[in-house]
């Protein structure tokens, strides 16, 4: 018999921790990945990936922070695919800078972006999980959402905004068997922190008590967890990534 498929929605998927997410969802044989990107470049890049793996899924142009491209966009993966049951919130930017010189636009741009963006694509693929009496959503949130980071007051808060949603939506749908997770990862390593002078990586590091970057692929793993049946009495959580920088 045929596998009855579910699809996996993941933003901001061509590369980084969204890449090893895409990933490692799509090696469940059950499931159809589908990948966002805000460019058709990117968004080729994603299917380019999945083919090369062998896995079923493809790439689409989404930009989280455009209403409009959300809907858009869930309509497209629901007509071609079905409607998303697992949703990974991933995408997100940084517009680094100390407060007291912090522009309006950047601070608007990273709270669209990492936080209301979490709103729109929960809520888009809602009235789907209600009908289906059954959904994962996911949450990518932050070590500095608990901490804080000087130069990250946006950043900052609007990750600690993902777990508060993250919190008060999953009391709202539980009834429904869908629950919504977080996931905080630390410092992981990147193409950008591979970049660093050996000074800044070894200043990274000194936080770090596990005495390493984590990986990309880490992270995934606990995602692929939240996703999975062995995860359905966990809800409202948000699971550390970070190699002990903060244990609360």
């Amino acid at each position: 018999m045929p596998i009855e498929k579910r699809v996996a929605l993941v933003t901001g998927a061509s590369r980084g921790i969204g890449q090893a997410i895409a990933k490692a969802l799509a090696s469940d044989e059950s499931l159809t990945v589908i990948g966002t990107a805000t460019s058709a470049e990117g968004a080729s890049t994603i299917s380019h990936y999945f083919a090369k793996w062998g896995l079923d899924g493809d790439g689409i142009v989404m930009d989280v922070a455009d209403p409009l491209s959300v809907s858009e966009g869930i309509d497209q993966i629901s007509s071609a695919y079905g409607p998303p049951l697992i949703l990974v919130n991933n995408a997100g930017i940084t517009r680094d800078g100390l407060l007291l010189r912090m522009k309006s636009d950047d601070w608007d741009s990273v709270v669209n972006t990492n936080l209301s963006a979490v709103y729109r694509t929960s809520k888009a693929v809602l009235k789907g999980m209600m009908k289906a009496r059954w959904g994962r959503i996911i949450n990518i949130s932050s070590v500095v959402a608990q901490m804080g980071n000087p130069g990250q007051a946006n950043y900052c808060a609007a990750k600690a905004g993902i777990e508060g949603f993250t919190r008060s939506m999953a009391r709202e749908v539980a009834t429904r068997d869908i629950t919504v997770n977080a996931v905080a990862p630390g410092f992981i390593e990147t193409d950008m922190t591979k970049d660093l002078p050996v000074d800044a990586q070894n200043a990274m590091l000194a936080r770090v008590p596990i005495g390493r970057l984590g990986q990309a692929s880490e992270v995934a793993a606990v995602v692929n967890f939240l996703a999975s049946k062995q995860a359905s009495y966990m809800t409202g959580e948000c699971l550390h990534v970070n190699g002990g920088m903060y244990t609360g």
